[in-house]
């Protein structure tokens, strides 16, 4: 896919002199961070909230294995961790299944198991569903939704070696209300609810040691709306970024730690932001005719 592209067998990258050591198998003493000691991968690790659940881990002492397919991104995201607990980086494209079991294999390699997965790589089309293409379809998909499900796959046999590990795939408001403009956006992120709902009742019968978290942010200060793919060719990226910065009230950093603060209660569903609270009630409440009432707070269309 045009602009994603990965080796297959990614080479993970240490921090100088750090070699990983196993996360020891012991209680977590009171007034100790929840995360010292253990190990954590996290997929669009390059920006916004994986950044920043990076950083915030890096700084309780976690041994960390961030992926993203932007490799100066992920270059920066690295130099700004601070602490001295060991991190290695993989340049990988999420919607490579091959590329992701690569990567799981070679994580495998550095540690006996793994204490918490972030499937948070994700991207953004705007555009009427009748002025989407199949190519820019797929595209998305094969990320977000595709993505998640090859984390999970390739990752659940190193989170099931600890006796209590998290996973937690990142959805979306719009998993949970449907826009105009967001056809394909909605499909990927209804879909990531379906299956980790799914997922996590299926953990849980088999008396699994995985706790799954599904989380769905609402408007969060992030990279995503200026990267954005756009059915209108001529859409400016910028402008894009502007109108959706007016709407994201939650910051990259505040939504990092609202997750790693539910990955530890073992909550199984997270809302971020008081949209997300409040579109969530009015959806649950007038499911048939929120489309109706929200009408008004929509862009108007061309």
């Amino acid at each position: 896919m045009a602009g994603y592209g990965c080796p297959l067998k990614p080479r993970l990258t240490p921090a100088a002199g750090a070699p990983i050591m196993p996360a020891p198998k012991v209680r977590v003493r009171r007034g100790m961070p929840y995360f010292r000691d253990k190990h954590a991968a996290i997929t669009g690790a390059a920006s916004g909230i994986g950044r920043a659940l990076a950083q915030q881990l890096h700084s309780e002492g976690c041994v960390l294995f961030l992926a993203d397919v932007n490799e100066a991104g992920l270059a920066a995201t690295t130099a700004s961790l601070g602490g001295e607990a060991p991190w290695h980086s993989a340049v990988v494209d999420v919607a490579q299944r091959s590329a992701v079991e690569d990567w799981a294999v070679a994580v495998a390699n550095e540690t006996t198991g793994l204490d918490l997965l972030v499937n948070n790589a994700g991207v953004a089309y705007i555009g009427d569903a009748r002025a989407t293409s199949y190519e820019d379809f797929h595209w998305l998909m094969n990320i977000n939704f595709w993505g998640v499900v090859h984390g999970c796959t390739a990752f659940l046999p190193l989170l099931e070696r600890r006796p209590r590990a998290h996973l937690v795939n990142i959805s979306s408001l719009f998993g949970l209300i449907s826009v105009p403009t967001q056809s394909a956006y909605n499909a990927s992120k209804f879909a990531v609810r379906g299956y980790s709902e799914a997922l996590r009742q299926e953990l849980d019968l088999a008396g699994s040691s995985v706790k799954l978290c599904c989380v769905h942010p609402g408007g969060v200060a992030t990279q995503i709306a200026r990267s954005a793919r756009n059915a209108d060719a001529s859409a400016d990226p910028e402008a894009q970024h502007t109108a959706f910065e007016r709407i994201a009230r939650s910051s990259a950093e505040s939504a990092a730690r609202r997750i790693l603060d539910a990955a530890r209660r073992g909550r199984p569903r997270l809302l971020i932001g008081a949209d997300a609270r409040w579109l969530d009630r009015l959806q649950r409440l007038f499911p048939a005719l929120y489309p109706r009432l929200l009408r008004p707070l929509l862009p108007e269309a061309d």
